[in-house]
């Protein structure tokens, strides 16, 4: 519980902020793709910006909508944060506390089914964030060929968001689901088996892409607000 109140704090914090969110090549996760009117100003294609049309908001509410309803929806979080905050049920083989108790089969817990399409809206996240990370690997001026400390920490993040994300069960589900026969589908089959071994460490997958996330944002927030300098290896 304490994990999951630092990083909506943290996160609230960055999401109105709305600043240091770019230093260049790197761009906070948080913030990216950057949509809304106000976005800082970047080197041709460091950035997904949409000039016009959008509100005049922090870039990171319109962005963080995404990556948010696919985690609150999680089964993992859910179940985290059923206990942690409701007490519902506190633990392991304890009854629920509640006179009667309908699951999630009755509003607003029912809206928790929209897990599957955030799924789908995670995935286009994570391909952009994968994008930022391949941007890393230039220079102020958007040279080719360099590598800083950002780099890396912006390829760690998107390997283990890529981990949390394919671990899903509804990625488990979409893969495999609906097969009467594996025998049939070898490449199906194949990558159920794949998803099916990330599956089972989904909740360590779960904390450590919500820790990297957290300390990309923070690792480009000390970059841009001129804390200290990226190193760079070459």
């Amino acid at each position: 519980m304490a994990g999951l109140l630092a990083f909506v704090a943290y996160s609230t914090w960055r999401a109105f902020a709305g600043a240091d969110y770019y230093a260049a090549p790197y761009v906070s996760p948080f913030y990216s793709p950057c949509l809304a009117e106000n976005c800082e100003s970047m080197p041709a294609g460091a950035d997904w910006e949409i000039v016009g049309g959008w509100w005049h908001l922090s870039p990171a509410l319109l962005v963080l909508i995404f990556p948010l309803g696919f985690r609150l929806t999680c089964y993992y979080y859910r179940k985290a944060y059923y206990r942690g905050f409701w007490a519902s049920p506190p633990a392991c083989a304890v009854p629920e506390p509640h006179r009667t108790y309908s699951g999630e089969s009755r509003f607003p817990l029912v809206l928790q089914n929209v897990h599957r399409y955030f799924f789908y809206a995670a995935v286009l996240v994570a391909g952009v964030l994968t994008w930022d990370a391949v941007l890393g690997f230039r220079d102020e001026d958007g040279a080719w060929g360099h590598m800083g400390l950002g780099t890396l920490v912006l390829l760690a993040n998107v390997a283990l968001i890529w981990a949390y994300t394919l671990s899903c069960h509804s990625c488990r589900h979409i893969v495999g689901g609906r097969l009467k026969h594996f025998s049939r589908h070898p490449v199906r089959y194949r990558m159920w088996g794949w998803v099916s071994a990330l599956n089972g460490r989904h909740m360590l997958l779960a904390w450590a892409s919500l820790v990297s996330v957290a300390v990309a944002d923070l690792y480009v927030y000390l970059v841009s607000s001129g804390a200290f300098d990226d190193p760079r290896f070459f």
